[in-house]
């Protein structure tokens, strides 16, 4: 029966009370004392008319004392709910209990901390930098820290609050805030970096969000140098590389005018010289100015390729006709030199796919450079072979070869490796620049290796079906591959020289300080 009375008296007390969680601990106290009130009314029902019978008619009384009792109980219970705590109120009195738990732990936190309420305002201000940062922006309580960021950024920043509200564990925003007092010399604003987390109460419910936040100005500035220095240095890159290709095609017309009448006078098409000293000056300013050309020609090339302008004519063409060819090209100045010029072909080579004129260069000016670098009774080696889908093209000497801590320079543009033979022997340093950039634009590698003293190999790998340019004609819509010139030297190919006197191997594809480039296929 008691039981079916309170169980009558919840529901009622339900219809009354604002719905909580059925499992609230506050629901059930504030049920109980409901039941309290509605027992001592039931009690005082006919308590309140006796007593007002003793003092007037029984029929005054009854309705009276009735009247009274209603009125008494009514108002007891709204007293009863008027003190019941608002919604939310014990999560808030909570929380500010967790809040002041917690500013001692908050107060040795990096930076400055500063706690937010869901809507993004300040509620309170810790941190140990807290003086510090305080020192160059206004009070950030209340809205006055996002007034403070940078318009810009405060939909970042409030984003970043929207995120942890929507159930997130974590956000970081780089923000900027305006300085309290505007400096003679420098940044309007503070550059900072905050990371938020929420705060929750036991049930999981948010109640305020922590940002700590970290002065990044010196950082933002490295980055802001860096980019400019880095947008400088590609401006320079492209301004020497327009310069290049424009000094090389003025050279070219005038080049070409001293050869054509170098050949007139050494024909002697409109008279005869008159003795061999002018024949033998006539010679020579052919063979300066063929020199000065290759140089011009080569200059040109080394500008095409970093342009992306570079145009290749891929077709089928025998190898060993192409290596008879340099062959017979360079075995006059081998014979001078008292080099010996050989060249090995297996049967297997046959054919291979690719621009007959640019693997013709590449070959011109290794078997070139490494007779240069030959003394008399050298040997120069010209080896192609088929290795699977590859041609391994290799070309050895037996010169002066290269210094181990000189490898990662090789190929560099206008560098020498020898410094002390700078000027025993002609050259610019663009030819296996030059090289590299051929090779890479075929979809091929390109390693060395060399030991001082005892000469150098360097093996040219290319695909034989020209499939190196057509993967790069897929990964390129518009029919231009990209490759890097010159390609740059990876970290940890150069490895140090072997017991027994190996040669020591450096791969060349990748160097340093060069971006990328294309080349186009016709």
């Amino acid at each position: 029966m008691a039981g079916r009375w309170a169980s009558r008296v919840d529901e009622i007390a339900a219809l009354w009370l604002p719905r909580r969680e059925a499992s609230s601990f506050a629901s059930h106290r504030e049920a109980k004392h409901l039941r309290t009130i509605a027992a001592v009314s039931l009690t005082a029902l006919p308590v309140v008319p006796l007593a007002l019978s003793l003092a007037m008619p029984v029929s005054s009384a009854l309705p009276l004392g009735t009247a009274l009792w209603a009125s008494a109980s009514l108002l007891v219970a709204a007293v009863a709910i008027a003190r019941r705590p608002a919604p939310g109120a014990e999560a808030a009195v909570a929380a500010d209990n967790a809040l002041a738990d917690l500013s001692a732990a908050y107060d040795l936190f990096a930076g400055l901390v500063t706690v937010h309420d869901l809507r993004g305002n300040v509620v309170s201000v810790h941190g140990r930098d807290a003086a510090e940062h305080l020192s160059l922006m206004r009070d950030p309580s209340g809205r006055g820290f996002i007034e403070q960021i940078h318009v810009s950024d405060r939909i970042t920043f409030l984003s970043a609050i929207d995120i942890l509200r929507q159930g997130g564990d974590r956000a970081t925003v780089d923000i900027r805030i305006e300085r309290r007092k505007l400096p003679i010399e420098g940044e309007q604003f503070v550059f900072m970096s905050c990371e938020l987390a929420p705060l929750r109460d036991r049930d999981g419910r948010l109640t305020a969000i922590l940002a700590q936040s970290r002065d990044v100005s010196q950082e933002a500035g490295l980055r802001a140098e860096a980019a400019a220095r880095t947008a400088e240095a590609v401006s320079a890159n492209d301004a020497k590389t327009r310069f290049l290709a424009a000094v090389s095609h003025e050279l070219r017309t005038p080049l070409n005018a001293i050869l054509g009448f170098s050949d007139v006078l050494a024909g002697e098409y409109f008279g005869k010289l008159e003795n061999d000293r002018q024949r033998e000056y006539v010679g020579l300013i052919h063979k300066s100015g063929e020199h000065l050309l290759s140089v011009v020609n080569t200059m040109l090339d080394m500008s095409k390729i970093e342009a992306g302008r570079y145009e290749l004519m891929p077709e089928p063409f025998r190898v060993a006709e192409a290596v008879a060819a340099c062959e017979a090209m360079l075995s006059h100045q081998a014979a001078e030199k008292g080099v010996k010029l050989a060249s090995r072909v297996t049967r297997g080579v046959g054919e291979i796919n690719a621009d007959q004129r640019a693997f013709q260069q590449v070959l011109i000016n290794l078997v070139g450079n490494a007779i240069k670098f030959t003394d008399h009774g050298g040997v120069v080696t010209i080896d192609a072979e088929a290795d699977g889908a590859m041609l391994k093209l290799s070309v050895s000497d037996t010169g002066i070869g290269i210094a181990a801590d000189k490898l990662a320079l090789l190929g560099q543009p206008f560098v020498q490796i020898q410094n002390d033979y700078t000027r025993r022997y002609e050259g610019t340093g663009l030819g296996l620049s030059l090289v590299k950039g051929l090779v890479a634009l075929h979809g091929g590698n390109l390693s060395i290796r060399s030991r001082e003293g005892e000469g150098t190999v360097i093996v040219v790998t290319l695909p034989r079906d020209g499939s190196g340019i057509a993967c790069a004609e897929r990964d390129e819509q518009s029919a231009s591959v990209t490759v890097e010139f010159p390609p740059r030297l990876r970290d940890g190919d150069v490895s140090p020289a072997a017991e027994g006197g190996r040669l020591e191997d450096a791969s060349v594809n990748e160097e340093p300080g060069y971006g990328a480039a294309q080349a186009k296929t016709a």
